[in-house]
């Protein structure tokens, strides 16, 4: 494996592929430079001379400026590089967009059809709380259904999607609560559910159905716990209604189209832009011209990348909406006295990453280069297909529920460092390189690191497989692990 990969021809930067020690020597266009200085795996080396407030370049891009006179085989990091980016921005519409894509190929997955058009990569029972005081009362319901039941199938899991809201929220906090539980109750993933209530929460039951809109009846059934002399017994009746509308469900194949996918990364490092993130871009390409849907979340983790998707957006109300997810919420840091650009975090520092910028650029990388055809806000659900952006913040497990909720039916999640959390739909860990794959086999499922070694549409065709294998109902780690939660975002402010 070599020591260091330049990213982009133009970039005046190059990341070590090891730790590299002062003295050791490498060629990049035929110019022999000497490190000056230790520098860590993951981490920047200056490829020539840079002044001081000269951009740094890296993916071809600036990811900051430097803060003193650099010289060639310095290590470029937080010490001596500073984020370009600064407050709310205007924007102009530059389309460039890329069409030609992969060729279609007819695809299948096994899925489960429902009723209204949509399909499920998993066909489970659940029980979603309109509020938190009902949580233990759903699991002891979970309890005896199993134990009276015995037999579950043709379900595949049965879960609570615990939550502590539903009461005493206020604005913008009580409409997030109830979009994501709607959602959640809509999810194709779920062959069934109850909607449990406690009786006197603000998220009344009664409101929350109607929310709803058209559902399927058989499968989606409702109980108001203080209405009841036995709350258990009632769920548990209820639960046996369901099941016995599920006995005859089974996997059929269905076209790749039908695909959702959620795009996501976090306790990124210094190769998510260079393997596990172009991989995940490459898929999302390649689904996307299969006629499939992917959406890219995280908007904090846009900032100073978020050009590069407005170039792409399918039209000028996309881009507007796009220009409006963006500038939302670096108000809300405003609003809320923080610095817009206080990112990366401490451990995306350790493993590589100086700048927002350079987060940014390597995170956003994830959604390869389709056209933008649609943005949604938060809690909203995908309408059109093709690659989507959706309104939520950095926080892997809020955003990760936001994509399920938004109706993708798993998560694809790069990480550098590893994690092993599972949103309530298939959360699949790709790691950014070898090591990590190799000390948590029992988080990661995918290692993106062999991309320093093999060739990358090798390693697509294998992902490809691969997801196809999960949507035809092969689990991850996080469902083997029993990892399964779901986080609402709680704004503090109206945005």
């Amino acid at each position: 494996m070599l020591d260091i990969i330049q990213i982009h021809k133009q970039d005046n930067v190059v990341v070590a592929l090891k730790d590299l020690s002062a003295g050791q020597t490498f060629t990049i266009d035929g110019e022999a430079i000497t490190l000056k200085e230790d520098v860590p795996r993951g981490h920047k080396v200056a490829i020539n001379n840079i002044s001081i407030n000269e951009h740094i370049i890296k993916y071809g891009y600036p990811i900051g400026h430097a803060m003193k006179d650099i010289s060639a085989g310095e290590y470029i990091h937080t010490h001596n590089t500073k984020t370009n980016l600064d407050g709310i921005q205007e924007y102009q519409y530059n389309q460039k967009l890329n069409t030609t894509l992969y060729e279609k190929e007819n695809l299948t997955f096994n899925g489960f059809k429902r009723k209204n058009g949509n399909v499920g990569i998993r066909n489970e029972l659940w029980i979603v709380p309109t509020v938190g005081c009902v949580n233990g009362v759903a699991e002891r319901m979970i309890k005896l259904f199993e134990k009276e039941v015995g037999d579950i199938s043709p379900f595949e899991n049965v879960l609570v999607l615990k939550h502590n809201y539903g009461c005493s929220q206020l604005g913008d906090d009580h409409e997030n609560t109830k979009k994501i539980l709607r959602d959640a109750v809509m999810h194709p993933n779920a062959g069934g559910v109850l909607v449990l209530g406690l009786g006197c929460e603000n998220n009344n039951l009664y409101e929350f159905k109607e929310s709803l809109g058209e559902y399927d009846e058989d499968r989606v059934k409702f109980l108001v716990s203080q209405e009841v002399t036995d709350e258990i017994e009632a769920g548990v009746e209820l639960l046996k209604e369901i099941y016995e509308h599920v006995r005859d469900d089974k996997r059929e194949a269905v076209p790749l189209s039908q695909l959702k996918v959620g795009l996501k990364c976090g306790g990124s490092d210094g190769f998510s832009g260079i393997t596990a993130n172009p991989l995940l871009g490459r898929f999302s390409d390649f689904l996307v011209s299969q006629g499939g849907t992917t959406v890219l979340t995280e908007v904090p983790e846009m900032f100073g990348a978020e050009t590069i998707l407005m170039e792409r957006a399918a039209d000028g109300e996309v881009f507007e909406k796009t220009v409006e997810l963006i500038n939302e919420f670096k108000e809300y840091f405003i609003q809320n006295n923080q610095p817009v650009y206080e990112n990366p975090s401490p451990g995306n520092k350790a493993g590589g990453i100086t700048t927002l910028e350079d987060k940014s650029l390597g995170c956003t990388q994830k959604a390869g280069t389709s056209v933008v055809t649609d943005v949604l806000k938060y809690g909203e659900t995908i309408k059109k297909e093709g690659l989507n952006l959706l309104s939520a913040p950095g926080n892997d497990l809020v955003a990760s529920s936001a994509l399920a909720a938004a109706g993708c039916q798993l998560v694809l999640f790069t990480t550098g460092r590893g994690t092993p959390f599972g949103a309530f739909v298939p959360t699949v860990k790709i790691s950014t390189n070898t090591p990590i794959y190799e000390a948590k086999p029992h988080w990661i499922d995918f290692n993106a690191g062999v991309l320093l070694e093999k060739e990358a549409n090798e390693v697509l065709r294998e992902f490809i497989h691969y997801i196809i294998k999960v949507a035809s109902g092969e689990w991850v780690n996080n469902e083997k692990n029993d990892f399964r939660e779901i986080a609402i975002f709680k704004t503090g402010v109206t945005l």
